[in-house]
Formats: C-alpha cells, structure tokens, sequence
C-alpha cells in the first residue's frame, strides 16, 4: 500500500481543545482505498515542529502529506494554496513569538500546495460539506509546518503530495469557547476522508 502522513496540532493558544488531534489519532493505522494512514500529533512550537515534520516526511518517506490545522472563526473546510516564508504571530506553546522571521533562510518566499486543492474541494462540496480554496495560511505555526514540508519536497526533489488543510472548530471547542462557528466530529473526520479518497481519483 502506499503511505500518507496525517499530522494534526496539540491544543494552543486558548483553546483547550484541537478536533486535529482527535481525528489523526482515531485514523492513524487505519486504510482508506490504498493509503495507509500514519498517523502524527505536532508541537505548536515555532523552533521544533519544522524539524519535527521533516524527520518524519525523512523516516517515513510517504507519498502524500497531508498536515491539519484549527482555523477556528473558519466555517468551511480551507484545503491552502500557499505558503509562505515568513513565522510571525502569538506567542507559541512555548513562549516564542517570532517578528518578520523567515522560516529558511535560504527558502523561496513561497510554495503552492502539490495537493489537488480544488478538486478537493469540489468533492466536498458535492457531498454537502461546505469548503473553499483558502490563499492565506496565515503566518503562525499552520503555514510555518506547510512551508518546512513544501521546502522538503522542492529541495530533495521529490514526487511526494504535499499541503495544508484547515478544518473549523468541533462543537465541543465551541462550546467551550462560546463564539465561534462549529462542526460535528463526525462531519469534520469524514470530511477528511473525502479529502484523502479525492487523491485516488486523482491518480497518486
């Protein structure tokens, strides 16, 4: 079988809980058509979950990556366009709070998603699930892992998909927060399944 790594995030910021984490570990080892999922939890940490994702995308060597995010606010299903070379934002699970720092030195100032966005997308909404194509994914950790991934891909010349989904808040998150949009877990974790059956169609 083929190998796709599923990466969400550890709880952050305000927010008590993270529907990623929840929905990676409940699909790690699991088989959906011919991808085995592997299944990985992130650190929302600015200096260690770039090196923390390329160890894996290294020891793994999958065909696709796919990483998730909390885009809490969102109300729809976001599959990114871009990433971009910049880390910038609150302060992360360990305190650091980068201003206009470029993620790699070295790196170009932007990667397009590999993944198939739009037909993504479409298939989403074709079975009821609200989603859009998003053209920022912002500058905290969710674009900072994007970017380390997409910059793997470019700099080891690989064939391996690779891009970013942002997913909104779960009800129990919502609950808890009291004044953003919110989606069942299941509609959440189906909608991931869709995103991963659309690659077979796509023909990787």
């Amino acid at each position: 079988m083929k190998k796709l790594l599923l990466t969400g995030f550890e709880p952050f910021l305000n927010y008590t809980v993270n529907p990623t984490m929840k929905i990676v570990e409940e699909l790690d080892g699991s088989a959906i058509g011919e991808y085995e999922l592997i299944g990985k939890i992130m650190t929302v940490d600015f200096k260690t979950s770039g090196q923390q994702l390329v160890k894996l995308l290294t020891e793994i060597q999958p065909d696709v990556h796919i990483s998730l995010g909390l885009a809490a606010g969102r109300y729809k299903i976001t599959p990114e366009r871009i990433a971009i070379n910049i880390k910038d934002g609150d302060a992360d699970n360990e305190g650091n709070k980068p201003v206009d720092e470029s993620i790699q030195e070295t790196g170009e100032a932007g990667y397009l998603s590999t993944l198939p966005i739009r037909k993504i997308v479409n298939k989403l909404i074709e079975n009821g699930l609200p989603a859009e194509i998003s053209n920022s994914a912002g500058t905290y950790i969710c674009n900072n892992v994007m970017y380390e991934g997409l910059h793997y891909v470019k700099t080891t010349n690989s064939e391996m998909l690779s891009g970013f989904i942002h997913i909104p808040a779960s009800h129990e998150l919502a609950i808890q927060h009291g004044k953003i949009p919110s989606w069942s877990h299941a509609d959440l974790k189906q909608s991931i399944v869709i995103c991963i059956e659309v690659l077979e169609e796509y023909g990787k």
